[in-house]
């Protein structure tokens, strides 16, 4: 009895060293498509860095159908990656958002538009057709052309609004005279597409002084009031930077390592190792945390949308630096 007792206390002292060292599950839902947009997050997966910290992290990709917000609020997610305009927006709508991180330092949204348009300058805009993408994507352009007082009801001055999909098709078939793409992605759909930098006029968001903070990471402010959610997110966000870190670094491995977890197998090679390099560029100089000053960037932008502004009002408790400043000691 006593050798049986014995062996009966060790398995269930087994049993609670195994619960006890059980990764905590986390479930991330991307913006879009996997690509090297997110290469972080699969860098920080592959390499080990999440199981480091004890995390069992499920990457779930996006789509066209998918509205990340909306799959927070549902229970689908314990986190997302969305731009702040779409994430402020949401707020102000009710849905209690909060940026925890912000990889990207800078914006990479641009509006591409043909040479043989006769666009040269913003000002040359007017009476032409412009390609702009929704579901939360169009605030920057919409705050841009209201800032330069351009109306978007499709009258002699102003331009009319062509409902873009995700692809470049209306540029290259003549329907638009520009549209929306990222310097890591669709620009260069365009140039694979036959069209020549020559070709092609490029206005940055960034160098119009209107570009927003785009690709951080939010969760739901009620989350936060749980210490263990907390914490969890603290492992999270350090072993994500550190994923982009070492992507920033390697982009050739990091490239090879998103291909590796692209299901769809639509991507290629050249494609994805092309877009990392791209985006290092953008996640440079940022540690993870939110610089506040990008921050009220990115607001007086959304504010000065005129009558149809893209928030009304200054947001509060839009943002934490309580997850960054313990991720990052």
């Amino acid at each position: 009895m006593k050798k049986l007792m014995t062996i009966m206390l060790a398995a269930v002292m087994s049993l609670a060293a195994t619960a006890a060292m059980a990764a905590d599950k986390l479930v991330l839902q991307l913006k879009w498509v996997t690509q090297a947009q997110f290469a972080g997050y699969y860098v920080a997966k592959d390499k080990g860095f999440y199981k480091e910290e004890n995390l069992d992290v499920e990457i779930k990709p996006g789509g066209p159908d998918i509205a990340p917000v909306q799959v927070l609020a549902g229970g689908g997610a314990d986190v997302v990656l969305d731009w702040m305009p779409s994430a402020l927006a949401s707020r102000e709508k009710g849905v209690p958002l909060v940026n925890i991180a912000q990889p990207f330092k800078s914006s990479g949204m641009m509006l591409t538009c043909r040479k043989d348009s006769g666009i040269s300058s913003p000002a040359d805009f007017k009476g032409k057709t412009l390609g702009v993408w929704f579901f939360g994507n169009e605030y920057p352009f919409l705050s841009w052309m209201s800032q330069l007082g351009i109306p978007t009801d499709g009258s002699a001055d102003g331009v009319k609004v062509l409902k873009q999909g995700f692809n470049v098709d209306p540029i290259l078939q003549k329907q638009a005279d520009c549209v929306s793409t990222m310097t890591y992605n669709e620009y260069w759909q365009i140039i694979d597409a036959g069209l020549s930098a020559d070709d092609l006029v490029v206005f940055k968001y960034e160098d119009q002084g209107v570009a927003t903070l785009e690709d951080g990471i939010y969760v739901l402010e009620d989350k936060l009031k749980d210490p263990a959610f907390e914490d969890k997110m603290v492992r999270f966000v350090r072993a994500s930077m550190k994923g982009w870190k070492f992507a920033e670094e390697n982009p050739d491995e990091a490239a090879e390592i998103v291909l590796e977890n692209d299901a769809s197998g639509a991507q290629t090679e050249k494609h994805q190792k092309r877009m990392m390099g791209e985006i290092a560029k953008l996640t440079a100089g940022s540690n993870g945390a939110l610089d506040e000053a990008d921050f009220k960037r990115t607001v007086s932008t959304l504010l000065k949308g005129g009558s149809d502004p893209v928030i009304t009002k200054e947001p509060e408790g839009a943002w934490t630096s309580a997850i960054t400043d313990k991720a990052l000691k």
